[in-house]
């Protein structure tokens, strides 16, 4: 899993890996793919063009078939749809339901009192149209699919004197029930509060990605792979809903929790206005969520969701392969993609529950940002906000994160059996660290650490997520097995300064 799949594996340690690690996720890209758009179908008739008389056989005019991958105009004219996948996906449940969000009717309907309305009138036959090139991007082929039947209607309808007349709606803005309560209401409040960043390093190298106001002096939250690129010099913009673009610099980023905090430059005259912050640990499976990002590159895209499950362990990376970022992680079936990396994952009030980060994608290829651009198939994941909260809040006081540990090396091999110390820690170093304080609770090499509190660990990686969940100095109870025997043990979390 991985910013973001999983892939080859990483050493054997509990603490942020480094070097090559051949089981951490395949490192994502930041970039977005450039989408080409793809050529207008072939204009319809125009409204004076008739049939000539007196010509038998007459039949509708048909579309013939177009290159690979395009589609074929249908006899009756499309009712319109929603962009692909984003605004709004299925009604979510419950939740969106009692704040005025659920089904509304359809869009659009073949004409009144029935008959063709593709057919002209008469007999008569109509030239063929030529073949359209309405390649599958599904903005530019829902456009003008709309446009070519609205066109062909109205033809159709000025050439016939029997044809029904449409009755426009009265318009009521009340009858759309756009509560503040309503997933228009909060996205109207959040995408001002919603930045769209372009990272670019030194080398040229970067993308884009999404991040969101944490507070009035003008910092940003996001992921570290959103900016890593530029951490180390480059340039880094946010961008405004409002299409204001403020330069901004990295004031700390956490490469373990996948957590940066970047700030803006010369922010005078931005509207500063912060999400609230909710509480990750309150968020029930099924829950609704909401997810606002850029995905590939489409600025300000809100889709819909719920949590589908909780403390679920990821491994991702950073981008440059070297190291992982573990986290335990919200699950949301909210439709993110690439360019979604940094943005908010909100609950059914506006509060920020979440940072989108990762995404399972079909066959394990790309990720948020991954060098194949896959999509969503349901499968996302977001940093809870309360862990995100104590690392930005880190990162701002001293631009440093600080990471929890135990002072064991554990083998990160996805076994299910539990998270197995090591018998020999990375070149040569002690697997249990004397003196650390697994150490000074009598853990030794050897033993597989199978609970953590209550919390089932089936791996290495799932140790790590959930160590990282807690504050240093938190005490834990670790169950473990040495020799077949079960033993708990009491471990208070030291602590390590910065990433590796």
């Amino acid at each position: 899993m991985s910013t973001e799949n999983e892939g080859p594996g990483v050493p054997s340690e509990a603490e942020p890996p480094t070097g090559p690690q051949p089981d951490s996720a395949p490192a994502p890209a930041s970039g977005d793919r450039t989408q080409h758009t793809p050529p207008a179908p072939a204009a319809p008739p125009p409204p004076d063009y008739a049939p000539r008389a007196g010509e038998p056989g007459a039949a509708r005019p048909e579309t013939p078939a177009g290159p690979e991958h395009t589609q074929q105009l249908p006899p009756a004219p499309p009712a319109p749809q929603a962009p692909h996948g984003e605004l709004p996906p299925s009604p979510p449940a419950a939740p969106f339901a009692a704040a005025g969000h659920g089904p509304a009717g359809g869009w659009g309907a073949p004409p009144a009192g029935g008959g063709d309305p593709w057919a002209a009138p008469g007999p008569h036959p109509a030239p063929p149209r030529r073949g359209g090139g309405l390649i599958a991007a599904v903005l530019v082929a829902a456009l003008v699919a709309g446009g070519v039947g609205g066109g062909i209607g109205y033809w159709a309808a000025g050439r016939n004197d029997n044809a029904s007349t449409t009755v426009s709606a009265p318009g009521d803005p009340g009858a759309l029930n756009r509560k503040p309560t309503s997933v228009s209401g909060i996205a109207q409040r959040a995408l001002p509060s919603v930045v769209t960043i372009e990272a670019q390093g030194a080398s040229g190298d970067g993308g884009t990605g999404t991040g969101f106001v944490y507070d009035t002096q003008g910092h940003i939250l996001t992921n570290n792979h959103v900016v890593a690129s530029a951490a180390d010099g480059g340039r880094l913009t946010a961008t405004f809903s409002n299409g204001k673009k403020y330069d901004a610099e990295v004031i700390g980023h956490a490469q373990g929790y996948d957590v940066a905090v970047i700030k803006l430059k010369n922010a005078a005259g931005a509207k500063l206005t912060p999400l609230p912050l909710g509480k990750s640990a309150n968020v029930q499976v099924g829950d609704a969520t909401i997810a606002i990002g850029a995905p590939f590159g489409l600025s300000g895209t809100v889709t819909t969701g719920i949590i589908s499950a909780k403390d679920r362990p990821v491994a991702s990376s950073d981008g440059g392969g070297s190291s992982a970022s573990y986290m335990s992680a919200l699950q949301t079936d909210a439709s993110i993609n690439p360019g979604n990396s940094g943005g908010p994952l909100l609950d059914a009030g506006g509060n920020v529950i979440g940072i989108n980060s990762a995404i399972q994608s079909a066959g394990n290829g790309g990720g948020m940002g991954g060098e194949s651009q896959s999509g969503s198939i349901g499968l996302g994941f977001a940093i809870p906000i309360d862990q995100a909260k104590r690392v930005a809040q880190d990162l701002i006081k001293t631009g440093q994160p600080i990471y929890p540990q135990i002072g064991v090396q554990v083998g990160m091999r996805e076994t299910g059996d539990g998270a197995t110390i090591a018998q020999t820690g990375n070149n040569g170093s002690d697997a249990v660290t004397p003196g650390g304080p697994a150490d000074k609770a009598g853990l030794k090499p050897g033993d597989t650490i199978t609970k953590l509190d209550d919390t089932v660990i089936d791996s290495g990686p799932t140790l790590i997520s959930e160590i990282w969940q807690h504050k240093p100095g938190d005490q834990v109870t670790l169950t473990f097995k040495r020799g077949g025997k079960e033993h708990t043990a009491q471990v208070t979390l030291g602590q390590r300064t910065g990433d590796k």
